[in-house]
């Protein structure tokens, strides 16, 4: 019996941190890092604000678990992307797409995993799943100099950071909650969605693919000396 109620118990102290966590998120999707303060989380999850705490120490430690949760989400679906059988131009197209539209969906949370002012805490959290992004792209670019369609010249992890780079800084507009067509609703239409995606795509395309008949001519670029 006291097996059993120890399972009761983990079950339920496992419910309560997934309630914690599913209402900072909402928080945060609907006013940015300074919407998930503990008592308003607590009163969003219904529990004490003094529960809150036996799972999260701070109010970082907290976001930077969302941050955490969400972003590998994305992480895994450019893993996936990544992992295809398609040509890497394609791939690297889809993956850039998919990485815009998913964070159109929610553009509030969105902004605030990419681009908001925050604690060093959650920035710190936040360079590291770019860095796991950076790694996903990477390998695209790999698979697109061995095949021969993208710029042998360039250091893939240095084209990478640049890719990454690129479709982050573009979304910060859009994204925006400052931007005139922003709404708290975080929709917009899906036709401007897709054509935004893709546009976006079709530029970090540009910036590795190899000019006809120079791909298999062009030496590496030499590393530079630390």
């Amino acid at each position: 019996m006291a097996y059993r109620k120890t399972e009761r118990v983990e079950a339920r102290l496992a419910d309560n941190r997934q309630r914690i966590l599913d209402a900072a998120r909402r928080l945060v999707s609907e006013g940015g890092w300074a919407e998930a303060q503990i008592s308003h989380v607590a009163s969003a999850a219904g529990i004490a604000t003094g529960s809150v705490y036996r799972y999260f120490p701070s109010k970082a430690d907290l976001c930077v678990e969302v941050l955490s949760v969400v972003s590998q989400r994305e992480v895994d679906v450019l893993e996936a992307i990544a992992n295809s059988a398609d040509a890497p131009c394609q791939t690297l197209h889809v993956a850039v797409s998919a990485f815009v539209e998913r964070a159109m969906r929610n553009r509030r949370l969105a902004y605030a995993l990419i681009a908001e002012p925050c604690d060093r805490e959650i920035d710190e959290a936040r360079l590291v799943y770019r860095h796991a992004i950076s790694k996903q792209i990477m390998r695209i670019v790999k698979d697109g100099q061995a095949a021969g369609d993208f710029r042998a010249d360039l250091d893939p992890s240095i084209a990478a950071t640049v890719i990454v780079g690129g479709f982050m800084e573009s979304l910060i507009g859009p994204l925006s909650p400052l931007n005139a067509d922003f709404d708290r609703s975080g929709t917009h239409g899906p036709d401007a969605v897709r054509a935004l995606a893709s546009q976006i795509a079709d530029v970090c395309c540009a910036a590795v693919t190899a000019q006809p008949g120079k791909a298999a001519s062009s030496e590496p670029h030499p590393r530079r000396q630390a």
